[in-house]
């Protein structure tokens, strides 16, 4: 009995010189290539139907883009189609790097001049975890960034935080002022009653530490998705 033959694997060398998004790196820079193209490079080969361009579409669709991407598990990267060990790590670790160089700026501390400034400045990291956390952005004279501290990491509402948790860091580096910023891992960022009532004693606090408190920010999931309880008068008079 004959068998029929597999289908064959599609590589990204069986792509029109034109269309391989290595060559295409290579003469007109990382910029211009598609989220696909760029996992494509990661990812060398496709699958039998699909070359590494459609894997990396697939793979974006699936989980929503770039943003489900890092958020998902490692092992629901493994359940994929086409994706092994070795590539789920490339996958994760190229995002890993693209974090932190975003956090790294040589010879420039970030300046934060409105709220959304210091969303964008963690957004990218804080919109992906699956609990809730909370971070101090400490801020100096010119609202230039000290630090960023993790200060909570599990359930964020007065009930449950202490202010020293909060001020600690703040009071370790002697700033004179900080931002606060915690995520709801439901997606949406408007503000619960037990988020206003926390500012109002987070605010209280740093008058009494003469550390001035500039905002508290809920990060939510996807581009833009944040709310800055200051902007909406919500807990700051």
């Amino acid at each position: 009995m004959n068998e029929s033959p597999s289908p064959p694997v599609y590589r990204i060398t069986d792509l029109d010189t034109n269309d391989r998004p290595r060559e295409r790196l290579a003469k007109v820079g990382p910029q211009a290539l598609s989220n696909a193209e760029l996992i494509a490079i990661l990812l060398s080969s496709g699958v039998p139907g699909e070359n590494a361009v459609q894997v990396g579409q697939r793979l974006l669709q699936t989980f929503n883009g770039l943003t489900g991407l890092h958020r998902a598990p490692f092992e629901e990267l493994l359940q994929q189609r086409g994706v092994g060990e070795a590539r789920a790590a490339q996958i994760k670790a190229a995002i890993e790097l693209g974090r932190r160089l975003a956090l790294e700026m040589p010879n420039e501390r970030p300046v934060i001049k409105s709220p959304a400034d210091a969303a964008a400045l963690v957004q990218y990291e804080m919109s992906a975890l699956e609990k809730e956390q909370m971070r101090v952005i400490l801020l100096d004279t010119r609202n230039r960034v000290v630090e960023i501290a993790e200060v909570v990491n599990g359930t964020v509402n007065s009930a449950h935080l202490r202010m020293a948790e909060i001020f600690t860091p703040a009071v370790r580096r002697n700033v004179p002022a900080i931002l606060l910023v915690h995520n709801h891992p439901s997606g949406d960022p408007t503000p619960s009653p037990d988020d206003v009532t926390l500012t109002r004693a987070v605010l209280q606090a740093g008058k009494l530490l003469d550390i001035e408190v500039l905002d508290h920010i809920i990060i939510g999931i996807g581009q833009n998705r944040w709310v800055s309880l200051k902007e909406r008068g919500l807990g700051f008079t």
